[in-house]
């Protein structure tokens, strides 16, 4: 692990920017929105977002493929207080909902494709 990131995928198989759109922006799937704000021209799933946590605008200008991915990953590594869910770890969690317990919240692939949908998010609001 680099300082503040993981450098290394965790698939062999390269994140796909378009199918990270969709789990960032599906509320089902990745649930960002409920916290982040996002503006996606046309997209009307980016209207009413979150705002208790930074914007996803920018990400990619602000932060690397590998701090991206810890933050998805366990971002308890970066802020033991945060409010947002390790998406990728699944040990020595608290409070885990029964349906989630022992399986990550999104896969490694989701994880690889939602950091390139980030990693393509360069422009602040």
């Amino acid at each position: 692990m680099e300082a503040g990131g993981i450098p290394e995928p965790l698939t062999n198989k390269p994140g796909d920017a378009g199918r990270g759109r969709e789990v960032v922006l599906n509320r089902d799937e990745g649930g960002c929105l409920l916290c982040h704000g996002i503006a996606v021209a046309g997209d009307e799933r980016t209207r009413n977002t979150g705002n208790i946590a930074p914007p996803l605008d920018g990400a990619g200008a602000r932060l690397s493929a590998a701090q991206l991915r810890l933050r998805l990953v366990d971002s308890t590594r970066i802020d033991p207080q945060t409010v947002m869910p390790a998406y990728y770890r699944v040990e020595g969690l608290n409070q885990v909902a029964a349906a989630y317990r022992g399986r990550p919240i999104l896969s490694a692939q989701q994880v690889e494709d939602a950091v390139a949908f980030l990693a393509t998010l360069k422009e602040p609001r």
